[in-house]
């Protein structure tokens, strides 16, 4: 692999027109990095943690809560670097490197998401047959496709893209190595690329939106069929509101990223777009479940409950020591 121009770094300009802003954003980048990595290791912390939680569902959140991790430590660092310490420059390397680990997390999410639509219609419209059809060796398999097949996909787009000829600037006017602004330094033919990146759209991501779909509409018509009462129906729904929230999250803000014209396309909104699809989404995820699912809200309760239990009872032992301490004969001697 090595760019035919002998280009060696690019410059990340992103954000470099706030210059009186730099502090403010990397302070607030910094504390939704924190609260969204934190959300996320917390929900995978509760569902390690409790056994009642050991289940399809609940293993495949665990996963999604992971990619939503990865995504923001492949893009996010570099970025607080950048607005700290005005050191803009990313080597060709690691630019290659960190476009690759963003689609990765992408096509890996499009996957799981698909999965765990799938997983709903089995509870909802086969019940009796879920712990058959959704075994742990079945749950395991389908989350090892989700993640190979997202590792896999973006190899062919990162190897054609280190082969380029970035001849017009090295200026990436983007906070981190996006394939759209990579392609406008490009002085190389992008016909090839732009067919490849269709096609594996169509892949990665138009099948498992189909999925998706396809699964809501078994789901929906399974529910105002099988099931008359209106409480029935709300909890029935409750279970999968959830995920088709984050579903329409994650597609609608991609669509607005990559899916517009190129005669509307502006580098300003696109980055604005980029910024709440890095940033809110895996701080929102979190949010999402634990608000709207029972068990997870439960599970999150006890767990606070006894961290703050433990945390009195050292606070007691301090205190009965230092008391003992303070009564000791010796300590009234001296």
């Amino acid at each position: 692999m090595g760019n035919q121009s002998g280009v060696t770094e690019f410059l990340i300009l992103g954000f470099s027109d706030f210059q009186e802003l730099k502090l403010p954003l990397f302070t607030l980048f910094l504390l939704i990095y924190l609260m969204a990595v934190l959300g996320n290791l917390l929900i995978i912390c509760i569902v390690s943690d409790n056994r009642h939680l050991h289940t399809p569902m609940y293993f495949f959140l665990a996963n999604l809560s992971l990619i939503d991790v990865c995504s923001l430590t492949v893009t996010v660092p570099k970025l607080l670097v950048v607005l700290l310490t005005q050191n803009n420059a990313i080597s060709f390397s690691d630019c290659i490197l960190q476009l690759y680990c963003y689609i990765v997390c992408i096509a890996t999410e499009f996957m799981l998401l698909a999965v765990m639509a799938y997983d709903r219609y089995v509870a909802i419209c086969n019940p009796l047959r879920y712990t058959i059809i959704m075994t742990r060796r079945i749950s395991a398999l389908l989350a090892a496709f989700s993640w190979s097949a997202g590792l896999i996909e973006p190899l062919p787009q990162a190897i054609i893209i280190s082969r380029f000829s970035f001849c017009s600037s090295n200026e990436i006017v983007h906070f981190f190595c996006d394939f759209t602004a990579l392609m406008k330094l490009s002085c190389t033919e992008t016909s090839s690329i732009e067919l490849l990146n269709i096609v594996e759209g169509v892949f990665t991501g138009l099948t498992p939106f189909v999925l998706i779909l396809t699964s809501y509409v078994c789901i929906i018509l399974s529910i105002m069929k099988s099931i008359h009462s209106a409480e029935g129906r709300h909890k029935a729904f409750s279970t999968c509101s959830s995920h088709l929230l984050v579903v329409i999250l994650f597609y609608g803000t991609l669509m607005c990223i990559y899916l517009r014209p190129s005669s509307d396309y502006n580098m300003d909104n696109n980055m604005l777009v980029t910024v709440i699809f890095i940033f809110l989404i895996p701080l929102v995820n979190p949010l999402i479940y634990s608000i709207r699912n029972k068990d997870l809200k439960v599970a999150l309760q006890k767990s606070l409950g006894r961290v703050l239990s433990l945390s009195v009872n050292k606070s007691k032992d301090k205190i009965f020591l230092v008391a003992q301490d303070n009564r000791n004969p010796r300590n009234e001697m001296i």
